[in-house]
């Protein structure tokens, strides 16, 4: 048992350290071959900080543990929403000012009723896989499309330029890249290995244990990216953050075990986990969109996010207890 404890810290210390490298080579890479700070950071950035939950959730569903795959996509959404911005807007009240970052949120919210209407059947299958991954690719042709039709004077192409890596060879670039590629492989390997072995232990199903240990876990990159940029007053890439991490969920780690190993789920995820995400992604819409001006998410909204994840982790106690 202790030896899958410190193999999950070890799993998400590692797992932390190589996705940071990896975004930092990729950026470098990009930045090198001319690619706009704003492409940069829509894509790459974005793509990054879901890197994590991807190389779990493929780890997982490859070894027949499709529970959690499909618990760390959901789960890291619903901690994303509530528990990563709730802590963030409660140190710094989050205002939204890019067009762009208001353009996305909609599109998350869409991405999220397409991905419960694919799977509300009670089966992930191969073509639900595939369709969430194509998904994905057309997800990332719009958010580049938005960002390139974006103003010149978008506050978010300003905050993702001081963002970027110092100047960097590209040889250096690509080593960084590839080190934390294979540092997330071999991460993830551990991180699944312990969990499972974590949930055996205490006679849990994997679905809980992807909904709690490891999406809080994952999302800790998140968390600390946040409130980072807060901080500095880059909001625009703090909600950013979070919308492209969870749009990369949705459409690529929910896709992995529908490709690598389809099959059905337990009834939860649809009677419990997707309307908690979903109500989340919808509270998120109204907060930060903006009817009428910039959107905003207050201390107030703060508290409220934070305290409907701990109303949500009780649940989850209470249903693994009655269990």
């Amino acid at each position: 048992m202790l030896e899958s404890v410190i193999a999950v810290i070890a799993g998400f210390v590692l797992l932390a350290w190589g996705a940071d490298k990896m975004v930092m080579g990729a950026s470098a890479t990009a930045r090198n071959f001319g690619i706009s700070p704003l492409i940069i950071g829509l894509t790459i950035v974005g793509f990054g900080t879901s890197a994590p939950e991807m190389l779990v959730s493929g780890m997982a569903a490859w070894e027949g543990n499709t529970g959690l795959s499909i618990g760390n996509a959901l789960g890291s959404n619903i901690t994303n929403i509530a528990l990563v911005l709730g802590i963030t807007a409660l140190v710094v009240p989050l205002t939204v000012h890019s067009d762009t970052v208001r353009r996305e949120i909609p599109i998350l919210l869409a991405v999220s009723l397409l991905a419960y209407v694919l799977v509300a059947d009670g089966d992930l299958g191969l073509l639900d896989g595939v369709l969430l991954l194509g998904g994905m690719v057309l997800m990332i042709v719009m958010v580049v499309n938005l960002g390139l039709k974006s103003k010149t004077d978008d506050p978010l192409e300003g905050e993702f330029s001081e963002e970027m890596p110092d100047k960097m060879s590209t040889g250096r670039a690509l080593f960084w890249l590839l080190l934390g590629m294979v540092i997330l492989l071999v991460s993830s390997r551990l991180l699944v290995w312990g969990a499972v072995d974590i949930a055996q232990s205490f006679g849990v199903s994997d679905l809980i244990i992807g909904l709690t240990i490891v999406a809080i876990g994952t999302s800790m990159p998140e968390l600390m990216a946040t409130i980072v940029s807060a901080m500095k007053k880059e909001h625009d890439i703090a909600i950013g953050n979070i919308i492209g991490s969870n749009m990369f969920n949705l459409l690529g780690v929910l896709a992995l075990p529908g490709l690598i190993n389809p099959g059905g789920f337990l009834p939860e995820v649809l009677s419990r986990d997707f309307p908690w995400m979903i109500g989340l992604t919808l509270a998120f819409f109204v907060m930060a969109y903006g009817i009428r001006g910039h959107g905003k998410i207050n201390r107030i909204e703060g508290g409220i996010l934070l305290s409907a994840y701990c109303g949500y982790m009780v649940m989850l106690y209470l249903s693994a207890t009655a269990a």
